[in-house]
């Protein structure tokens, strides 16, 4: 039965590519206008991310994101959704809004289970509205498959057609690039040109963590007002990274950042923002189960969301976050077999490389300390 209903996903996936499913009777004749037309306005995407302690469903929060893509919110131009399957990911995507696409309907109803998943809802502001260019995008890189969307305005990746700015403190061959036409795609791909260089064998996560932090703040620093930057980054099937730098474009009010939520024991109900659906978890979960979950918005109504601090980089893993790659060492993330896993690229033992990037990383500490004090 869940072989039958990836394959009917699948067929549904490649006709929608070619004829994008109409919108609903309900929507408004300027809505109808815009369905397909790029984004003149001052609005952006919006994310979805889940990682979890266990195997979890998605469908709950899914049901209520899908509705944004064209109902309870704006964002008409497209959807995606990636999960982690062991090694591999399923990924499905669709130029068309996400609550009248028949394919998303699809996933709304058969529970399909991971660690690790990320969507997006696409309101164009760069790029027309097309297949290549509907988020999460992902490529592999060291054996591994990484994942990716963002949602926001990033003054340095908008160059010019085949230009592609390097970020990091080494320099290499560029051996990712972009297929669509966001600077979104062409973020993900400088963010993986500059590690692929940087690291001649896998990095533990906090030591990942930290030169990930560093990017970030090079982008950022390129343009601090003029800079908003919200994204997921899958790295494996178990961790996932969220960033935020937010903000508004000049002019409006909607505010670009992201939320998070861990749900964990002791369960409760819970109801969505977006549609009438609620669940009650403590029928659903088992005690050792933990959700954490992402959002640019909140998503339900009983549950307190955390909003991400400004330039705050997390790591989730185990539905647990990692608010600094301090608190990285101090988990058996690594230990656990939760790290960068290859069967090709070069690594080190794992208890051996985070002995090592300990040592390394409070030696830089230190380093730093002395410098801002003058001694």
């Amino acid at each position: 039965m869940r072989n039958a209903i990836l394959l009917a996903l699948t067929l549904l996936c490649r006709i929608s590519a070619f004829e994008p499913t109409r919108l609903k009777n309900s929507f408004s004749s300027s809505f109808m206008k815009q369905k397909y037309m790029p984004s003149k306005t001052l609005l952006g995407c919006q994310l979805l991310g889940m990682n979890c302690a266990t195997p979890t469903d998605f469908t709950f929060s899914w049901k209520g994101f899908a509705r944004r893509g064209g109902d309870t919110d704006v964002h008409c131009h497209g959807w995606g959704i990636t999960f982690y399957e062991g090694r591999g990911i399923r990924a499905f995507h669709d130029p068309s809004p996400a609550c009248s696409s028949p394919i998303a309907e699809l996933v709304s109803n058969h529970p399909m289970r991971t660690y690790n998943m990320m969507a997006h809802i696409r309101y164009a502001t760069q790029g027309s509205v097309c297949l290549e260019n509907v988020h999460p995008f992902h490529r592999e890189m060291w054996g591994i498959q990484w994942t990716f969307c963002h949602n926001g305005d990033v003054p340095l990746f908008k160059t010019d057609p085949g230009e592609l700015p390097w970020i990091g403190d080494v320099h290499g061959d560029q051996t990712y690039y972009p297929v669509g036409d966001t600077d979104s795609e062409k973020i993900f791909c400088a963010i993986l040109n500059s590690l692929k260089v940087k690291f001649p064998t896998l990095p533990s996560l906090p030591v990942l963590h930290e030169y990930l932090r560093e990017l970030l703040q090079e982008i950022v620093d390129s343009d601090q007002e003029g800079t908003i930057l919200n994204f997921l980054l899958g790295c494996g099937q178990y961790t996932q990274f969220a960033y935020s730098w937010p903000g508004s474009r000049p002019g409006s009010n909607v505010w670009n950042g992201l939320h998070y939520v861990v749900r964990e024991f002791p369960f409760k109900r819970t109801a969505l923002c977006d549609c009438d659906y609620a669940v009650d978890f403590s029928e659903l979960n088992e005690d050792d189960s933990r959700v954490a979950l992402i959002a640019t918005k909140p998503l339900t109504l009983n549950e307190e969301w955390v909003e991400f601090e400004r330039g705050q980089l997390i790591l989730f893993d185990d539905g647990i976050p990692h608010l600094s790659p301090e608190h990285s060492f101090s988990l058996d993330s690594e230990l656990s077999g939760h790290g960068l896993d290859s069967k090709y690229h070069p690594s080190i033992q794992p208890l051996l490389a985070l002995e090592e990037d300990m040592r390394r990383y409070e030696s830089k500490r230190i380093s730093q300390t002395y410098t801002a004090e003058g001694i």
